[in-house]
């Protein structure tokens, strides 16, 4: 399983705005159900939890529905990763 290592506004390391482009250039866009494969139901809870997404539709609004939240794979620093953006930010998971 992947796990997530950064985002785009804490990426560590040397030109992370570089780093940050070239896998967002090379990205290819996946489903949530291929992106939850690689990184498994529970590690993308934390994430739900923390960006203040409902646990059920009953509650609110989930991740699942939030149109605006979209999934990719790409390559970060010879990494192959999967991310997701919510809010134009990139949380990488390798």
């Amino acid at each position: 399983m992947k796990r997530f290592i950064t985002n785009c506004v804490n990426c560590p390391g040397p030109n992370p705005g570089q780093a940050i482009r070239d896998m967002v250039d090379s990205a290819q866009t996946i489903t949530r159900r291929t992106f939850l494969r690689h990184v498994g139901r529970r590690n993308l809870e934390l994430h739900e939890k923390a960006l203040e997404y409902a646990g059920c539709p009953s509650q609110g609004l989930t991740m699942a529905q939030d149109w605006h939240v979209s999934y990719y794979k790409g390559v970060f620093r010879g990494k192959p990763v999967v991310y997701f953006v919510h809010s134009a930010i990139e949380y990488i998971f390798a």
